[in-house]
């Protein structure tokens, strides 16, 4: 039987720097302000001139590299964004492809907001579990800015720009293999976290009028209480089901949307504070690179070890939730 291993993991994140200082220029707010509600200290931005696509081309370089897997043999490519570079063809897969020089693959977006990663992660394990792809390069990238209002102090200092990705590929050795990966949605909460223009739903009989719903809304105070009660929820339900203890979790990768969100659930589960991964200072919430980006910055700190265990968990639009349970498998 084959398995699903994760090999590798890269990221990238552009040059500029957006400080919680140079918000304060921009909207009625003060650094002590964003730090106190949200753990956020800074978030890095995309060039005008930068896109999703050359973002995650520069993560994947990265994974691919680290993997050992050559450009070749690489057989799907999956990417994760709501910030594609256009809406909603060709997707940012297609083109992260091209620029990869990659031909003849399978590519494709899906769109699952801060989950994405997650998604994309139990896809690409479906794939290669049923025989059907051997290598599979998954991307989360996020060029949020292009969609964030900056006049909306509630949004415009949580989300940055960011890629990352991951090589996931066949093994036959099931102590490599990614152990589970649970996924759910309830549109019923649609309206919670949503760019409301621009699609099917849209009148388009007054974009200029309509055009800042084409940004990021979100409903701040409900977002936080539900995203807090369903993290824990399906966490809980991962680990029982595959009688793990929380003890048994070496890195806790939340999706880094706010840092009294992943305390919340770090302590509703008993986490001890060196197993919970936090990036959200220094990145901002980068929706479904978030989590990606976590895991290379473990990684290239060198806290991530071959074999260790880790526990991947995210929260976002649609509603979206997940969790998995993941080793690092690197081949080497």
């Amino acid at each position: 039987m084959a398995y699903a291993a994760f090999r590798s993991i890269g990221a990238y994140v552009p040059e500029k720097i957006l400080t919680n200082d140079d918000l304060s220029t921009m909207v009625d707010t003060t650094d002590e302000w964003i730090t106190k509600r949200t753990g956020i200290k800074e978030r890095h931005i995309a060039a005008k001139d930068e896109y999703t696509s050359d973002l995650g081309v520069k993560a994947a370089e990265k994974a691919i590299e680290r993997s050992g897997v050559a450009l070749g043999d690489i057989d799907m490519i999956i990417t994760a964004t709501i910030s594609p570079d256009y809406f909603c063809m060709p997707s940012t897969a297609t083109i992260i492809s091209t620029k990869l020089g990659l031909k003849n693959v399978t590519a494709f977006d899906i769109s699952a907001a801060c989950t994405g990663f997650v998604y994309i992660l139990s896809i690409a394990k479906a794939f290669i579990e049923s025989g059907m792809k051997k290598n599979v390069l998954i991307i989360g990238a996020e060029k949020l800015s292009a969609i964030t209002d900056y006049t909306d102090r509630g949004t415009c200092i949580l989300f940055g720009d960011g890629a990352g990705a991951a090589m996931i590929c066949a093994t036959d050795d099931k102590s490599e293999a990614i152990i589970d990966v649970h996924t759910g949605a309830d549109g019923e909460y649609a309206d919670l976290l949503m760019t409301p223009n621009g699609g099917s739903g849209s009148t388009h009989d007054a974009l200029d009028q309509e055009a800042g719903s084409c940004f990021m809304q979100m409903k701040g105070n409900e977002t936080f209480k539900v995203a807090v009660r369903t993290l824990t929820k399906d966490v809980k339900e991962i680990l029982a089901e595959n009688n793990i203890a929380s003890d048994d979790i070496i890195h806790f990768v939340p999706h880094q949307a706010n840092y009294r969100i992943i305390k919340a659930v770090g302590d509703a589960l008993k986490l001890r504070e060196d197993q919970v991964v936090l990036t959200v200072g220094k990145f901002g919430n980068t929706s479904g690179a978030s989590i990606p980006m976590a895991i290379n910055d473990i990684y290239e700190s060198g806290k991530l070890k071959s074999g260790e265990l880790m526990l991947l968990d995210a929260f976002g639009g649609g509603l979206t939730w997940g969790s998995a349970l993941v080793p690092f498998s690197p081949k080497n």
